[in-house]
């Protein structure tokens, strides 16, 4: 029989609460209470920013010494698509052949269960105080544009004085199985928007305009032809990706004005935003020469590259993960964006949690053995955190 405090029943309890971003729909909630009854001090914490919808989030702290062991996470989560799809409802939290069904089961609820279920059974055998401080930083946007979420959540906790030692985020970053991989560090984004001007006219009379689409197919090419680097000792090579291409031009007698093309660029830690910046911008000066007309619209970006380098804390992980599974796990960066990037500007992080196969798919599950296995791997962590 399981209790209210396992991390099958509290994964449950976050499953049935329909928080797809920006609804928090009884989320947070749900941990305030089990946090609250274990002795943190909690706090909700709403944000607001022109543009996007108020976020609510939950700081929560055990203890008030050092170290300070933060788990971080998110309650929100994407849409469950074609509800009539799923073979469980989407926001059922079903168990059916050992797998835990719903939006969220591996991204990230699960995640969050599994820790708050192992912070609780650590607090019951160490008399209900850590020996330093245990802190969960929640929030509800970080599937969507997360500017009222972490970031926001991180300063406050800064202004109030609060200061992190090390911070573990429950992201699914196993790949096939529980303990193969902890995501150390994520690539930079930054996106643009190539224009091209050219000058209107019509086909039969082309020495009258400026055709701007072979010039900017000239540009793609020029700007894919160098590589950006060859990779780091913890990331692989930076790369620049063309999403489209757009003329807005129905006609097929008339040379467009103008030609733009969306890219992304996924970057190391050779580049900052302004380096990298920089480079692109230098390249493609060279590439226009004095006949070509392009500039670069460069979108707002608050995804920083970041690494937390090998030592005593990620060795700590990678032991508890050994004692658990047997596995010695891959020191990975690879992958998108996560609010590790923001947590990783105030205290060393790395994310460990479910496997992701299945996140934002139809039929999200996770086995509950995956979930038990979880739980021990928090456990042993905190004890050996607090022991250290």
């Amino acid at each position: 029989m399981t209790s209210s405090r396992d991390a099958l029943s509290i994964a449950q309890a976050l499953l049935r609460c329909p928080s797809v971003t920006p609804a928090d729909a009884g989320a947070l909630g749900v941990l305030e209470t089990l946090l609250k009854d274990a002795g943190f001090t909690t706090h909700r914490v709403t944000f607001s920013e022109p543009g996007a919808a108020d976020i609510d989030n939950l700081y929560a702290r055990i203890g008030d010494g050092a170290p300070h062991l933060c788990f971080a996470g998110h309650t929100d989560v994407v849409p469950p698509g074609d509800a009539d799809a799923w073979s469980h409802g989407a926001f059922s939290g079903d168990v059916e052949g050992g797998l835990l069904y719903g939006r969220g089961a591996v991204d990230m609820k699960g995640g969050i269960a599994c820790a708050v279920a192992a912070v609780l059974d650590h607090l019951a055998a160490h008399g209900g105080r850590p020996k330093g401080s245990i802190s969960f930083l929640i929030t509800g946007d970080e599937e969507d544009v997360a500017v009222n979420g972490t970031v926001k959540l991180l300063q406050w906790a800064a202004d109030r004085g609060e200061t992190f030692d090390h911070c573990i985020v429950g992201e699914p970053s196993n790949v096939e199985a529980i303990g193969d991989t902890i995501k150390i560090g994520r690539r930079g984004s930054q996106s643009g928007v190539l224009i091209v001007d050219g000058l209107q006219g019509h086909v039969a009379y082309p020495h009258r305009a400026s055709n701007p689409v072979p010039d900017i197919a000239a540009l793609i090419t020029a700007l894919n032809d160098e590589p950006l680097d060859q990779g780091s000792a913890q990331f692989q090579p930076s790369n620049l990706e063309f999403t489209s291409v757009d003329v807005g031009n129905p006609a097929t007698n008339v040379i467009p004005a103008q030609a733009r093309a969306k890219f992304n660029i996924r970057f190391n830690d050779h580049h900052t935003q302004d380096s990298l910046k920089a480079l692109i911008e230098q390249r493609l000066a060279a590439a226009c020469g004095n006949r070509i007309r392009a500039r670069i619209e460069w979108l707002p970006s608050n995804a920083d590259v970041f690494v937390t380098k090998p030592g005593n804390f990620t060795d700590l992980v990678t032991a508890s993960i050994a004692d658990v599974t047997g596995r010695t796990p891959d020191l990975n960066t690879g992958g998108g964006t996560s609010d590790a990037r923001f947590i990783a500007k105030y205290c060393p992080v790395v994310e460990f949690g479910l496997v992701g196969q299945t996140m934002h798919q139809i039929d999200e599950r996770t086995p509950v053995a995956d979930l038990d296995q979880l739980t021990a791997i928090y456990r042993g962590v905190l004890e050996r955190y607090f022991k250290s």
